[in-house]
């Protein structure tokens, strides 16, 4: 999940080097090309730039992360014709700008690796069809926790030359998400129907990696868009001669 996808921050933390190097603001770590640790200088700016991404940088016109919002999740969980179907409304993330970046592979095509400590999400929550044998439409709220998330980053870049200027543009991004622990519950569904209530919430519990594999195709797609778009808005303004120094 995404956020997270640390090679769109690594792209962002370069663009906003780029964008300021004259007056070098406090959220910018600086690196040079000729640094024999060029990679462990990245990785450091990345890591500087966390408070910043949290709250966001109007100069640069960098929204915050914390938390991002998603329009909507659809996940069948169940088969059949009744089969127990949900949608997650108006999704809030959190926690994708507490990352820790473990390795990364510059060049296209691109690695990276990151970790988080949690992902947090919630949403407004429906659902129609039957769950195990109970009939389970109703609405509620939505809260899931995804402990010790790590993503492997994947992804190409193409090269624009423009006015004797190169400049970048992320084509693709595929993220293969791990999460060690999921925690999902809803509350104030099927007018606060107990036995309801605590059926959804014992399935859950008990299939929580199988309903993340469900979601996680429409994140994946989701979160790709999200921060490919918030990153080749700021590299169309940006040429590679300006963040990449001597």
């Amino acid at each position: 999940m995404l956020r997270v996808t640390v090679l769109c921050v690594l792209v962002i933390a370069t663009a906003a080097t780029a964008l300021s190097v004259d007056s070098n603001p406090e959220y910018v770590k600086q690196c040079s090309r000729s640094d024999p640790k060029l990679k462990s200088c990245l990785i450091d700016a990345l890591h500087h730039l966390r408070p910043y991404l949290s709250v966001g940088i109007p100069e640069i016109e960098l929204p915050p992360v914390e938390p991002f919002r998603m329009d909507e999740l659809t996940l069948s969980l169940t088969g059949g014709i009744n089969g127990y179907k949900v949608q997650l409304r108006e999704l809030f993330v959190r926690g994708a700008s507490n990352y820790t970046v473990e390795d990364i592979k510059l060049g296209s095509p691109f690695e990276a690796i990151v970790r988080m400590p949690a992902l947090i999400l919630d949403a407004h929550y429906s659902s129609s069809g039957v769950l195990i044998i109970l009939p389970a439409s109703g609405n509620g709220t939505f809260h899931a926790r995804f402990d010790d998330p790590k993503a492997l980053v994947k992804g190409t870049v193409s090269t624009k030359v423009k006015d004797g200027k190169t400049y970048l543009n992320v084509e693709n991004l595929d993220v293969v998400l791990d999460v060690k622990k999921v925690h999902m519950r809803v509350r104030k569904i099927f007018n606060n129907n107990r036995i309801l209530t605590e059926a959804t919430n014992l399935f859950l519990r008990e299939n929580g990696q199988e309903v993340l594999k469900v979601m996680e195709p429409q994140l994946k797609k989701k979160l790709s868009a999200l921060f490919a778009g918030i990153v080749n808005q700021l590299l169309r303004h940006v040429p590679v001669e300006v963040f990449l120094l001597p």
